[in-house]
């Protein structure tokens, strides 16, 4: 195909009919089953779910299926059909999700979570970027693909609506699913992003996780701190022991020996590539208050630390009151949520039975020691690219974007790629998108990069061709 008219048509079509649509579907409140136990009723991931399936019917697609997919107390699936134009029996695999983060507050002037606003090449709203828009790149980048004479083989979009949650019924659906998909040789996953909007980036590896709500309990009920205090051991004190045994609290290094392993020698080859491509693009985003310093100066070692390195994160309490309401008591127990992040190749599952032990063997002063809401995933490790998609992608950086590709590790989770990865071991994996580090997913003003999302677009239509000629 020829890679400048291919792109010409999917910005054609990313501005005439992706846009419109994709800006409704940010105004769909479709927030994620965990943060909406009333999804059922509510009706937003439905409506998300048909609004997107509404858009499908229009494109000129012959012979495709959508269909909507839904199991007994499961969270709806889009499932989009498009038969291969290449004489083969395999399957493109393409996965997005549809349901979003809650809005939280302090969105700037004129913007909101379910306000689509459009301003400076960029689509502002909840969802916009995490991860509306992949459905419509990947029927686009299909499209694309007959438009310019290219042939690509039977492609299966999924589009779930649980990912924010955990992915918690994708291997229902996955298991359900199967004798569908057929053989699946090449997975192209549009939930990902990279350290600038210069370049293509592919996501080779994915952290797994480890999480878990622990209380500390001391009493039944609270007492005056003026009689209490020097008697019953205070249960937040007991936390910060018990915190010890997981974290050295000077360095942050986590010291649970079943969560570390060695970081394979290509992975650092690569991080120090991307360091090297684009550098500051780790801490410049972040949103410093005062004169906070990142853990460590050096970039490759930060880029470490959020691919391949263990971490943990304490991301919510309870026990505590606010400040307005906080008397002289001493409180019965301390919640705590420890929320870890694995390198890819960890045993999440010993990693979780390591937690449980420490935490709950020779707790200090014979208190009480509850671990609810327990989870752990496995992280992902990409398999190496075969030529053929090496070479389409180096053709891809100089004809698309004018640099070439780079590769990272991302230091959060996708879990439908450890279950991919389990079913489909042979498959070749494409993990992208257009999310760049100050797209502001999961947090105010979150915003997707048209142009970007436009060239991904045609990338991946060049990568289905070469897959189907290969």
């Amino acid at each position: 195909m020829d890679r400048s008219a291919l792109t010409s048509t999917v910005r054609g079509l990313w501005d005439d009919d992706i846009l419109p649509s994709l800006s409704a579907l940010v105004a769909i409140p479709a927030i994620s089953p965990a943060f909406d136990p009333a999804w059922a009723t509510s009706g937003h991931l439905a409506a998300a779910v048909e609004h997107v399936r509404a858009w499908l019917a229009t494109r000129d697609l012959p012979g495709t299926a959508v269909e909507v997919v839904q199991l007994p107390d499961r969270t709806p699936l889009l499932l989009v059909d498009v038969p291969g134009t290449a004489a083969s029996d395999e399957t493109v695999l393409m996965y997005g999700h549809l349901d979003k983060q809650p809005p939280v507050g302090g969105w700037s002037e004129g913007l909101g979570p379910w306000t689509p606003v459009v301003r400076d090449g960029r689509l502002y709203g909840r969802g916009a970027a995490d991860d509306g828009y992949s459905g419509y790149a990947a029927v686009a980048a299909i499209e694309a693909v007959r438009a310019n004479g290219g042939t690509h083989a039977r492609c299966v979009v999924l589009l779930e609506t649980g990912e924010e949650s955990g992915s918690p019924d994708l291997p229902a659906y996955l298991e359900h699913l199967k004798p569908r998909l057929g053989d699946v040789s090449l997975v192209v996953c549009l939930d990902s992003g990279g350290n600038d909007y210069d370049r293509m980036w592919l996501t080779s590896s994915l952290r797994g996780l480890v999480q878990a709500t622990m209380t500390v309990r001391v009493l039944d009920a609270g007492l005056h701190s003026g009689m209490g205090s020097g008697v019953v051991p205070s249960s937040f004190r007991i936390a910060r022991q018990l915190l010890d045994r997981l974290e050295d609290s000077a360095t942050g290094e986590v010291l649970v020996r079943e969560m570390h392993v060695d970081v394979p020698e290509h992975r650092l080859a690569e991080v120090r590539d991307a360091v090297t491509a684009a550098p500051g693009s780790i801490t410049g985003p972040v949103a410093w208050a005062g004169g906070t310093r990142p853990v460590v100066e050096d970039e490759v070692e930060l880029a470490l630390n959020s691919g391949w390195r263990p971490t943990l994160s304490i991301t919510g309490a309870d026990g505590l009151p606010s400040p307005d309401d906080a008397g002289n008591v001493l409180r019965p127990f301390t919640t705590l949520v420890l929320s870890f992040r694995l390198p890819p190749t960890a045993d999440s599952g010993v990693a979780l039975e390591a937690v449980r032990r420490l935490l709950t063997t020779d707790v200090p002063y014979g208190a009480t020691v509850e671990l609810s809401r327990v989870e752990h995933a496995a992280g992902w490790n990409a398999p190496a690219l075969a030529p053929w998609l090496r070479d389409t992608l180096d053709g891809v950086g100089e004809e698309v974007f004018g640099a070439p590709w780079r590769s990272m590790a991302l230091g959060g989770s996708i879990p439908f790629m450890g279950l991919l990865a389990e079913a489909y071991p042979e498959a070749q994996f494409l993990v992208t998108g257009a999310v760049g580090p100050d797209s502001n997913c999961h947090v105010p003003d979150e915003w997707l990069h048209l142009e970007q999302a436009a060239r991904i677009t045609a990338a991946v239509a060049s990568v289905l061709d070469a897959h189907a000629s290969r």
